[in-house]
């Protein structure tokens, strides 16, 4: 039994690790603790109301004074160094709105503010060397948005293993935002996940015997539910071969392997083809700022003169293009997003005529708290799969990317354009 668990309930230390660090962190949070902090001694210190944080040991300072912000926290999260022990939403939307109404992104402690809290770290054992990074934690190495660095991000993200994906995604294991049509109870995350798909297709004008071009198709949902709902002849490209493998096998337990053609396959390395219509979901993110435009031109090259062409991608404002420090080092490295209004200039500029702009961030708020829902559900077994240190890591990736979406830092919508040609877009649709 540890000294804390031995006091009697409601019992604190008055002095101790928390309060030092109370002390010390005053200059740097303009005045008191935005949490409650509770130290590996025991000791608490900061509001009684407020979200409780724990420290668990003195290698979570030792990881934050060399890595201070956001990417430190998120390190000693992951690695289970400090713990947010109710909801982690809440916590962290308290810690935002309070960071926010101090100003403390402006905030400089002085030279005298910095002596003291490096003073109090030695007193508290919580200075040495710089830690590793957790092992779950991206490692890419060589050039930019080369063919190669790409699919190793790629495999880091997305080759956990497809049992894992299947406990979080819905049955169309659709790993993108859906579109939520109803209220009822009864119609869910796979109903709005076809929804999604049935509004993609009718947007492409897809029939029967069309050729679709389903550019990073993920594990294939597009793919398949234009092949099966819609009549359509698909080629689908992934990079990941466990996407690939995937797929494969529901083509042929579904019969589909006259319709539908899944090839590992680089974006950059699609020949010239003219298909019937080309669609990109959530793929553009990760193409980066230097090579948009080669995408861009990718997908016109791919459709017929007339033919037309829908990218569904994330947008985001303000700073960290790649979507944050965390984002950045553990869930996809090298990304790039940017405001809607610049990527469809890009659209533009690559020689695709834009028709038709349809934002859908409210829908990204309630796909991601379905698969919150999921993810929580299946603990047990996905403890099974991948290490408690992956769980943690997902745990704020999906909590974090719902308050974006919620708090509207990020977006999503979907593009649709036309090469220019005959038989455009007519002027008045409906979908």
């Amino acid at each position: 039994m540890t000294a804390l668990e031995s006091r009697p309930v409601g019992a604190r230390r008055s002095t101790g690790a928390a309060q030092a660090l109370e002390q010390a962190l005053r200059p740097w949070v303009a005045g008191e603790l935005p949490v409650r902090l509770r130290a590996w001694d025991g000791s608490e210190a900061g509001p009684a109301d407020a979200p409780l944080v724990v420290l668990n040991t003195p290698r979570a300072l030792t990881r934050l004074l060399w890595s201070p912000g956001e990417l430190g926290a998120a390190q000693a999260y992951v690695l289970g160094e400090i713990d947010v022990p109710g909801d982690l939403d809440a916590a962290l939307t308290h810690v935002w709105s309070e960071v926010a109404a101090r100003g403390l992104g402006g905030v400089r402690p002085t030279p005298a503010s910095v002596a003291r809290a490096a003073g109090t770290a030695s007193r508290l054992g919580a200075l040495g060397r710089r830690p590793a990074p957790p092992a779950s934690q991206a490692r890419v190495r060589g050039r930019l948005h080369s063919p190669a660095r790409d699919r190793s991000v790629i495999s880091h993200h997305y080759d956990l293993s497809n049992d894992f994906y299947a406990a979080i995604l819905d049955e169309t294991m659709a790993y993108s935002s859906a579109y939520w049509t109803s209220s009822d109870p009864a119609y869910g995350l796979a109903d709005a996940q076809r929804d999604k798909l049935s509004l993609v297709c009718r947007k492409l004008g897809l029939a029967p015997g069309m050729r679709l071009l389903d550019v990073g198709c993920g594990w294939g949902s597009l793919s398949l539910h234009a092949a099966e709902d819609f009549g359509a002849r698909v080629v689908g490209v992934t990079i990941s071969r466990e996407q690939k493998a995937f797929i494969d096998d529901r083509i042929a337990a579904r019969g589909l392997a006259d319709r539908v053609e899944i090839r590992l396959q680089d974006y950059r390395e699609i020949p010239d083809t003219s298909f019937d219509a080309v669609a990109s979901i959530e793929m553009g993110e990760h193409v980066g700022q230097e090579n948009y435009p080669t995408y861009v031109e990718v997908l016109r090259r791919a459709v017929r003169p007339g033919g037309r062409v829908l990218v569904q991608q994330m947008s985001r404002q303000g700073k960290h293009p790649g979507g944050g420090p965390f984002i950045e080092a553990f869930i996809a490295p090298d990304m790039h997003m940017r405001p809607v209004g610049e990527t469809v200039a890009l659209v533009e500029a690559g020689g695709l005529e834009v028709r038709d702009v349809h934002a859908m961030r409210e829908h990204y708020v309630r796909t991601v708290e379905s698969w919150i829902a999921r993810f929580e559900r299946h603990q047990a077994y996905l403890r099974t799969l991948v290490p408690d240190e992956v769980l943690r890591v997902w745990r704020l990736y999906l909590v974090g990317g719902a308050m974006a979406f919620r708090d509207g830092r990020m977006g999503v919508d979907q593009i649709l354009a036309v090469r220019p040609g005959p038989h455009d877009l007519p002027a008045v649709r409906s979908w």
